[in-house]
């Protein structure tokens, strides 16, 4: 093949000679501009059959990585010789899952890009490859790191929770560029000797048991756990056989308080309990690309999707749910305190309220975990409607928790100006610095309310309806006065019957509930009678009206209270749960049946039309081709994966070939050099799906590791396997014909020299991060302009690696290497 990129006279049939599969018809005739359109445009759509069958990939990598076996765990002290439990171990350890087929699964179009540019090329060597390899790694590190550092809320953080894996696997992703310039320029100039490719092949063995080293702690000296000393394992690596089923106690909690709107059905529910225990069970790295792949095509999503109406009741329902609320979460309650190895520091609450002429506010810290050792933390207010000086004194200081101290309170002074204005609020938040043997527990920032008092305030209920079992006794409903607190208010009440009765349902009637001065909430308490019937809901209503001493009504004057027989709740919780378990399973990773990849192939959003969007129909449509052909890819279900896995593996094969075809007619059409479509077209093509998986993935996870940490291994993986294996195959043939096997360092090692600037100053800028408060000392997120200013910087160290590279292909500038 020629590697001649002009285009001579448009007479001659330009360029049928650059692809292996392609062009499949005579193009002669066609003009050379219609021809680069349809190519662009072959280009473009075979990135969506790229990110497809990759689903399929990593549908069967997830298979294969989620294997367990079972093992029998005798109970200690029990006097029974048959006490035991069986549990779950996972059969792959999480670093080398990472490092090994999740790598493959996202980088495997590179890499076998790599390896057909060889075998085409007749094993000599060629400039797509390794140039998309290149690029896809500066785009991977520069632009998706920059995505997740401004998709985290500020001033929220997100940590890197493996620090030694992921120090490990920076290294290497530096260290594997620059192993390219020592054997393309230092050890044998534009040559890569049999002992050089066998080398760059075998760093990848060693990357992934030193970063399992690190990952088990071998080489330091590990504090013991009695539980690991009995059962032999991480607790990250096992989970009970029970674990997967809804908790129904916890789900009943929840029902409870999105029961409250009357006009849900059973089905809706069920669908926003599966949202719920979907956002509380953690996901690996393989998930987020499967989920980000089928929003990009239109396919059947993990995450549950519905309505805007439903969405604001599941956001309401979790703002008011109680706070060990843990709908089927494993993530949920994390011991934080590692077994008890650190402190874990907390406020006693989420949120506090103050009237205005108290003049303070006392807000409780507390402490747990590790208590034997000494804690310096820091507390800060940040403004919310309330502003510092104004409202109340700003705090900023340093506190210690001596050892065995577990609480600690810190006052904040209210400034009461005698104006009235309505109730404001602030926030106080927790933090620590790096070197602390801590972390801040869940209730890290506290919600500070100043109720204003200077007037009587407004008198309304806390929401607009209420659910209690009939075997309460009592129906509680709170009523609130905001927007003051000054002097003594009545109001009165009374009852309305509905489907339920006075005297027969509930105690019904007419009342006065009173406000003393400085009260804020108030009960009122209606008695309700169990008549051990089974009978449908029923419901009546409160109404609030003749408020005195000054107070006006609120926006909430009528509430409506819904009674549910006992064994009427307890049987649609259990309804619910089944149809939850149903939700649940059809937003599972992996197919069963070829019946059911073909349904999902050919149905919009897998079958929910309902909830379908017009991108996700316009997507589906574009790539529906492609879904019926990889329908045909062997079911997970078969053979633990490993069928699929195959086959999927040769169908990527079988499209990198046409996405070759495609990039290198299209470079030669356009007179542009394989280099910058490789950097540019071919490496966003492939990575957009990453793209996706680490923003939500970002947003969604405790912990920056699925977001980014997984970037640095795919990175490392991409040079010693997608160069490596090429370039060992391309050794291996010239050796065996007495030759050797050459590599113009030229283009691609300047490619390499700017990236692995680019990366230095990213990892750089990722530690300082972490260990500077000015970032929050977190490697994602922080306050809103370091944080933007962050993402900014690599997104033009992208940029800068870009035009420095196009720069030196088209000989603008000119660096000899």
């Amino acid at each position: 093949m020629s590697n001649n990129t002009t285009c001579p006279d448009y007479t001659v049939y330009k360029c049928y000679d650059y692809g292996l599969i392609l062009p499949l018809t005579n193009e002669s005739t066609w003009s050379i501009g219609f021809r680069a359109f349809i190519y662009l445009l072959g280009l473009l759509w075979c990135f969506l059959g790229v990110s497809i069958i990759a689903d399929y990939f990593m549908c069967a990598i997830e298979k294969i990585t989620s294997k367990t076996r079972k093992i029998k765990v005798a109970k200690q002290n029990t006097g029974d010789e048959n006490d035991y439990e069986e549990i779950e171990v996972r059969v792959w350890n999480d670093t080398v899952a990472n490092l090994t087929l999740m790598a493959l699964g996202s980088s495997a179009p590179e890499i076998l890009l790599s390896v057909y540019g060889i075998i085409k090329n007749r094993f000599e060597a060629e400039a797509l490859g390794p140039s998309t390899i290149v690029g896809s790694a500066a785009f991977n590190l520069l632009c998706i790191i920059a995505v997740c550092i401004m998709a985290i809320p500020s001033p929220e953080v997100r940590q890197i929770k493996s620090v030694k894996v992921f120090a490990i696997t920076s290294f290497t992703s530096i260290f594997a560029y620059v192993w390219l310039i020592i054997i393309l320029v230092g050890i044998t100039p534009n040559v890569v000797d049999l002992w050089e490719a066998v080398i760059t092949f075998l760093f990848f063995p060693i990357l992934v048991i030193v970063a399992y080293i690190a990952d088990k702690d071998f080489c330091t000296k590990k504090q013991v756990d009695d539980n690991k000393i009995e059962l032999g394992f991480d607790e990250k690596e096992h989970h009970s056989l029970e674990d997967g089923d809804v908790d129904k106690e916890a789900l009943a909690e929840f029902l409870k308080e999105i029961g409250k709107h009357p006009d849900l059905s059973e089905e809706e529910m069920a669908k926003l309990a599966a949202l719920k225990y979907q956002e509380n069970v953690p996901h690996n790295r393989a998930w987020y690309r499967i989920n980000a792949t089928r929003g990009l095509t239109g396919g059947n999503k993990l995450v549950p999707t519905m309505k805007k109406d439903l969405q604001d009741i599941y956001e309401a329902a979790k703002h008011h749910e109680p706070e060990k609320d843990r709908l089927a979460s494993q993530g949920s309650l994390t011991d934080l305190s590692e077994k008890g190895t650190r402190a874990v520091i907390e406020f006693t609450a989420t949120s506090c309220a103050v009237l205005e002429n108290e003049k303070r506010v006392r807000i409780g810290i507390r402490r747990s975990g590790k208590l034997d050792s000494k804690v310096i933390f820091r507390v800060e207010t940040i403004d919310g409607t309330a502003e510092a000086t104004k409202d109340y004194i700003p705090v900023k200081t340093s506190m210690v928790f001596e050892p065995n101290e577990t609480s600690k309170y810190i006052d904040i002074e209210i400034i009461d100006d005698n104006e009235w204005e309505p109730d404001e609020t602030f926030f106080v938040r927790l933090s620590l610095d790096a070197d602390q043997n801590a972390v801040i527990g869940k209730k890290s920032i506290n919600q500070v309310t100043i109720i204003n008092d200077d007037e009587p305030g407004t008198i309304q209920f806390a929401k607009p309806s209420f659910l209690f079992k009939e075997s309460a006794g009592k129906a509680m409903i709170p009523v609130q006065r905001i927007h003051g607190a000054d002097g003594k208010v009545n109001i009165t009440w009374r009852t309305e019957d509905m489907d339920a009765k006075s005297g027969k349902d509930f105690e019904g009637g007419e009342g006065i509930l009173t406000f003393e001065h400085g009260e804020v909430t108030k009960m009122l308490e209606i008695t309700v009678y169990d008549d051990q019937e089974m009978e449908k809901d029923e419901s009546f209503k409160v109404e609030l009206f003749d408020p005195t001493g000054g107070a006006q009504l609120g926006r909430i004057k009528k509430t409506i209270i819904t009674l549910v027989n006992d064994d009427e709740f307890n049987g649609m919780v259990s309804r619910v749960v089944e149809l939850t378990n149903l939700n649940i399973d059809s937003l599972r990773v992996e197919t069963e049946t070829w019946a059911e990849q073909f349904q999902n192939a050919m149905n919009v959003n897998g079958g929910d039309i309902e909830n379908a969007t017009s991108f996700d129909y316009l997507m589906h449509f574009l790539s529906f081709g492609f879904k019926i052909i990889f329908a045909i890819v062997a079911p997970v279900s078969i053979a633990g994966g490993f069928l699929a896995f195959f086959m999927a593996l040769a169908m990527i094969g079988i499209v990198t070939i046409i996405v070759s075809d495609l990039a290198s007619i299209f470079g030669c059409l356009c007179s542009m050099p394989e280099e910058i479509v490789a950097i540019t077209f071919v490496a966003l093509g492939t990575s957009l799906p990453d793209l996706f998986a680490s923003k939500q993935a970002a947003a969604q996870e405790k912990h920056a590791d699925n977001a980014i940490g997984n970037v640095t291994g795919s990175n490392s993986v991409n040079v010693f396997l997608g160069l490596g294996l090429p370039w060992l195959i391309a050794a291996i043939y010239h050796t065996a014909n007495n030759g050797s096997f050459q590599v113009q360092a030229g283009n691609l090692v300047f490619s390499v020299i700017i990236y692995t600037i680019c990366a230095t100053l990213c990892i750089g800028l990722i530690l300082i991060r972490r260990f500077l408060k000015f970032f929050n000392n977190g490697e994602l997120g922080g306050p809103a302009g370091p944080k933007m200013a962050s993402g900014i910087f690599l997104i033009f160290l992208w940029f800068f690696y870009i035009t420095m590279s196009i720069l030196q292909t088209t000989k603008v500038i000119r660096v000899n290497l």
